[in-house]
């Protein structure tokens, strides 16, 4: 593992334990050249997924850029990162189960506005006024009223 500080290879691991309900490994390390720690964690992947986009291009699932689109979501409110590791990996593990090895943006889009309503209903509107592509506040208000409809059923 390169050091993020310096960028020599000579790192060592100095505790690893399970992170995330087992789902991962979290290892600290400490760099031989500079001394520098960080932490990096180790996930299982079943399959290389791919993303296809509205334009028809392809390009490789990135988790990380899951995680930022929902944190961006989250930006100002209260919430648990575990709750937010936890949503992300069930995302991840759902697109993987599907057995496919394109995934729609779409399909990706619908999970996380799935996940975000379970968990916070201000994220939710944020995600899906990017989501959905919002030009007026009546999107908004017709959107709104869908949630209002939906939670009274």
């Amino acid at each position: 593992m390169r050091c993020p500080f310096c960028g020599s290879d000579e790192t060592q691991v100095k505790d690893s334990r399970p992170a995330e309900d087992g789902a991962s490994v979290r290892r600290r390390r400490e760099c031989a050249a500079c001394g520098g720690r960080f932490t990096t964690f180790e996930r299982v992947q079943l399959r290389e997924l791919m993303v296809v986009k509205n334009t028809g291009k392809r390009a490789p699932f990135d988790r990380d850029k899951l995680m930022r689109s929902i944190l961006i979501a989250l930006r100002k409110r209260e919430f648990e990162p575990e709750r937010v590791e936890q949503m992300v990996s069930g995302i991840v593990r759902r697109l993987e189960a599907m057995g496919e090895n394109e995934i729609e943006t779409i399909r990706v889009g619908e999970l996380v506005m799935e996940g975000l309503a379970k968990l916070d209903a201000v994220a939710y509107v944020r995600y899906a006024s990017v989501y959905k592509n919002f030009r007026e506040a009546k999107d908004f208000e017709q959107f709104l009223g869908k949630m209002d409809d939906s939670e009274q059923e």
